[in-house]
Order: structure tokens, then C-alpha cells, then sequence
């Protein structure tokens, strides 16, 4: 699919005014006068201005062309089960890091998408498994945020 860059442009836009609105409601930090909303309220800006920018340009290349054309990938069954593999996997890992657990999901996930874009399996399926316990190292002890351990939490630490 070929998008035209104003169609994205007013997309980030419209999640920049979204992402102002919601942080109006964040409460302030008495003596402060930095808050909970400062960082989402400067990125959502960042949004703004960059969607303004691309919404522009869009426009100004359209030169009469479509806003929206396919491509040669659409028609082609290799390229649309991949992005299915992905989509899956995505969706997946949203439905089941709860119940299941990150350590499991996660390399079911990134094996399912290595072989669908045609990684050799042996490769695929270690550098699924590093990748996913140093992603788990990173978040939950570096960061120390709290991935879901499914049916591993009996074994968390």
C-alpha cells in the first residue's frame, strides 16, 4: 500500500490533541510547576508539529496521484501471510502474557514471525529465546516493570 504521508499526518495529529486532552485531567504537584503531564504534554507537541509537518508535505506532493494505492505485495500470498504472522502474533501476545505468561509467549511470538520471514528455524528459535529473556531481564529487573508471569508465577522471584 502506498499512503499518502497527509493521511498519517492528520493521524498524529489527531493522537497528539488526544493524548493533550487526557493529560489535562493528570494532577498537579503542589510547588511544582512540573507535573505528571509534562512529558506526555512536550511529546504530544512533538506529535502535532510532526503531523502538521507530514500533513503539509502530503499535500503539497499529491500532484492529483491517489491517497491511497495498492501494491504489487497486496496481491501476493507470501506477503499477506506474513503480515497475518504478525497481526497473530501481536494479537496473541495481547490476549494470552496474562494468563500464559511473558517467558512463554514472547518466544512463541518471535519464533512464529522469525520463520514466517524465513529465518532458518535453529537461529529462529535461539535468538527467540535470548531475545525474549533479555527483553524480561531489561524490563522487569533493570526497569523493574512488571511483565505478567502467567502460570510461571508460582517459580517468580
Amino acid at each position: 500500500m502506498k499512503i499518502n504521508d497527509a493521511i498519517f499526518g492528520v493521524l498524529l495529529m489527531a493522537l497528539g490533541i488526544a493524548v493533550l486532552a487526557a493529560v489535562q485531567g493528570y494532577p498537579k504537584i503542589p510547588g511544582q510547576n512540573v507535573g505528571p503531564s509534562l512529558f506526555p504534554g512536550l511529546v504530544a507537541s512533538v506529535l502535532l508539529a510532526c503531523g502538521a509537518m507530514l500533513t503539509v508535505g502530503g499535500v503539497r506532493a499529491r500532484g492529483g496521484a491517489p491517497w491511497v494505492q495498492a501494491l504489487a505485495w497486496v496481491r501476493s500470498p507470501r506477503h499477506l501471510a506474513r503480515l497475518a504472522t504478525l497481526l497473530a502474533a501481536v494479537i496473541g501476545y495481547i490476549l494470552l502474557a496474562g494468563p500464559v505468561g511473558f517467558l512463554i509467549v514472547a518466544p512463541i511470538s518471535l519464533l512464529a514471525m522469525f520463520l514466517a520471514f524465513g529465518v532458518r528455524p535453529t537461529t529462529a528459535t535461539i535468538v527467540a529465546i535470548l531475545a525474549s529473556a533479555a527483553i524480561w531481564y531489561a524490563f522487569y529487573k533493570l526497569l523493574r516493570v512488571p511483565l505478567p508471569w502467567g502460570v510461571l508465577e508460582r517459580f517468580a522471584f
